[in-house]
C-alpha cells in the first residue's frame, strides 16, 4: 500500500476488507496466510471458532470488559490511564510471577473503590497462565504490558480468542514475528492500538504538529531525519539465584534459550523498577527499540513513511564484550528511504526527533516530561521540546486543503473509543509493525559490516543471506508465535 493511501485509510478510520488490505500490501490472502503458517504449527492455543463468533456483543451502555497481561513497571501507567475511563472496567489480571497478579488485583481493586467510595466495587481475576484468561468470552479486550518477547505471541491469540489489544510497544522481537502478528490480527479484523503514545494529541501535541508542519513544506523539501536516542544504564553483576515458588520461569522465559535464573536478569521481586531484561538481547534490542519505536514511529509519521521502511542501512555500535546485559551501547546508523531522505540515528544527539528540510528545521521531543520514574529525560538546558529554525514556523497555521494527521485523544482512550466504532487507532498494528522493523533493521546494522539493501515490500535484505538468517530467532519449546494455532 502506498503511504498516502494507507494514510487517508486510517486517518478517516475506514477499515478495509482484509483481502483488500493485504493486496495493497503485497501480503497473502487471510485463508492462504493461515494455511501455510498453519502447516508447521503445533499449537498451544486454540481459538474457539471464528473470532468475530467468539466476540461478546457490546451494547450502547455496556462497559467494555478489559483483562491485562503482565503487571510490571509498565502496566502500572497503561491501567492507570484506561482504568479512568467509565467506558470499560478491569476484570482480570495474568501474570507469569503470581506475586505480580496479585498484585494487581490489588492495585486495580483499590482504585475502583477510590473511585466509586465503596469498600469492594469490583473482583478482579487472576491467573498465572493468560492463555486461560483468554478462555473467557466475557472479556472484550486485553492490555499486554509484558517484555518484548512476550509481545508478538499474546497478541495473536488475542486477536485469534476474539479480542481487542492494546500492546505496548515495540510490536515483536524479531520482524518475522511482528509480520505474523500483523497479518493475523488484521485477518481476525481486531482493534489493536500500540503503545506509540507520541501520536496522541494528549500529552504531546508537540509531535502531531512537527509532522504535520513537515508533511505540509513549512520546512521545505524533506532531506534529512536526525533521530537522538538516550543510552540504557550500566548494571552490576548478576549472580544467579533460586527461582522464587511464585515465578513460573519456564513460561517468563518463553520461546527464548534456557538461561540460569537472576533476580536482575528479570524483574525485582519486592517493586516496580526499571527490570533488568531491557539491557539483555533474548528479550529485546536495547534502546534502538526501546525509545527507537517512538521517535522511529514520529520521524515515519513525518516523511509519510508509515508503512514502508528503510530500502538501505548500515550502522556502528559498541557491544558488551561480558557480563550478562548485552544491547548495544554507544552507535550511530544510517539509512536512505525510497523517497529519497536519509536518517541518522545516534545515541550522540539529544533525546528527540530533527528533521531538516531544504529552508529550515524542526526539532521535537518529550522535554523533561516522563512515563515513568526511570525514563530518561529529552530536555536539556539548550533544548526545548518543540523548536525551529525560524520561531514563526511554529505558528504557521495548517489550512483547509493541506494534510492533517488523525487527531486523537489519550492513546488508552482512542483505544476504547475505536474498539466501539470499529474505526482504526491513532496506531494501529501495521504501523506499530512497520515502525518496530524500521528499528530492528537499524539493530541489525549495528551487528553486520557495510551497507544493507532492504525490500520494505518483500521484507527481505537484498543479496545478503546472513541478514536475511537474522529476520527470525529459533523458538522454543511450545513458546512462539510458530506455535499459535491460527484454525
Amino acid at each position: 500500500m502506498k503511504p498516502l493511501l494507507a494514510d487517508a485509510i486510517f486517518q478517516h478510520g475506514h477499515s478495509p476488507s482484509y483481502e483488500t488490505f493485504f493486496r495493497g500490501l503485497g501480503i497473502m490472502k487471510r485463508r492462504e496466510f493461515i494455511k501455510s503458517v498453519a502447516a508447521t504449527s503445533a499449537g498451544v492455543f486454540l481459538a474457539s471458532g471464528d473470532s468475530a463468533m467468539a466476540m461478546r456483543e457490546i451494547a450502547a451502555n455496556d462497559k467494555i470488559n478489559v483483562a491485562q497481561i503482565g503487571f510490571g513497571r509498565i502496566a502500572h501507567y497503561d491501567l492507570g490511564e484506561t482504568i479512568k475511563h467509565d467506558a470499560c472496567r478491569i476484570v482480570a489480571v495474568a501474570d507469569v510471577d503470581m506475586n505480580r497478579a496479585k498484585d494487581g488485583k490489588r492495585w486495580i481493586e483499590e482504585k475502583y473503590s477510590k473511585k466509586s467510595g465503596k469498600n469492594k466495587d469490583v473482583d478482579v481475576k487472576i491467573y498465572q497462565d493468560y492463555r486461560e484468561m483468554l478462555q473467557d468470552k466475557s472479556i472484550d479486550a486485553v492490555i499486554i504490558s509484558t517484555p518484548d518477547h512476550w509481545h508478538a505471541q499474546p497478541a495473536m491469540e488475542a486477536a485469534l480468542a476474539g479480542k481487542d489489544i492494546y500492546l505496548q510497544k515495540p510490536a515483536s522481537l524479531t520482524i518475522t514475528e511482528g509480520r505474523a502478528m500483523s497479518d493475523t490480527v488484521r485477518a481476525q479484523k481486531r482493534i489493536l492500538q500500540i503503545g506509540s503514545q507520541q501520536r496522541a494529541s494528549t500529552p504531546w501535541p508537540q509531535f502531531k504538529r512537527v509532522c504535520e508542519l513537515v508533511r505540509n513544506g513549512r520546512i521545505g523539501e524533506l532531506k534529512h531525519v536526525e533521530v537522538g536516542l538516550p543510552s540504557d544504564p550500566v548494571w552490576g553483576d548478576a549472580p544467579k539465584s533460586v527461582v522464587p515458588a511464585n515465578l513460573d520461569f519456564d513460561m517468563w522465559l518463553g520461546s527464548t534459550p534456557v538461561v540460569d535464573y537472576t533476580v536482575k536478569g528479570v524483574h525485582p521481586q519486592h517493586n516496580f523498577s526499571r527490570p533488568g531484561w531491557l539491557c539483555i538481547e533474548n528479550y529485546g534490542a536495547g534502546m534502538i527499540t526501546g525509545w527507537g519505536a517512538h521517535h522511529i514511529d514520529t520521524a515515519h509519521w513525518g516523511m509519510g513513511m508509515e508503512y514502508s521502511g528503510p530500502v538501505e542501512v548500515e550502522g556502528e555500535a559498541v557491544f558488551p564484550t561480558s557480563g550478562l546485559w548485552n544491547v548495544h551501547g554507544k552507535f550511530t546508523t544510517h539509512a536512505k528511504y525510497a523517497n529519497g531522505v536519509t536518517m541518522e540515528i545516534s545515541s550522540r544527539f539529544t533525546n528527540g526527533v530533527k528533521f531538516i528540510g531544504s529552508e529550515g528545521w524542526l526539532f521535537v521531543s518529550r522535554g523533561n516530561a516522563k512515563v515513568t520514574a526511570s525514563d530518561p529525560s529529552s530536555g536539556s538546558s539548550n533544548k526545548r521540546a518543540l523548536d525551529a529554525s525560524d520561531p514563526k514556523i511554529l505558528h504557521s497555521k495548517i489550512g483547509d486543503n493541506e494534510t492533517k494527521l488523525y487527531h486523537s485523544p489519550e492513546m488508552h482512550k482512542n483505544w476504547l473509543d475505536c474498539i466501539r466504532s470499529r474505526k482504526q487507532p491513532v496506531a494501529p498494528v501495521e504501523v506499530g509493525h512497520r515502525s518496530c522493523s524500521a528499528c530492528l533493521l537499524n539493530g541489525i546494522a549495528m551487528k553486520l559490516p557495510g551497507k544493507l539493501r532492504w525490500d520494505p515490500k518483500k521484507e527481505k535484505f537484498i543479496g545478503n543471506a546472513k541478514a536475511n538468517a537474522m529476520l527470525s530467532r529459533p523458538q522454543r519449546g511450545e513458546y512462539g508465535t510458530t506455535k499459535v494455532k491460527l484454525s
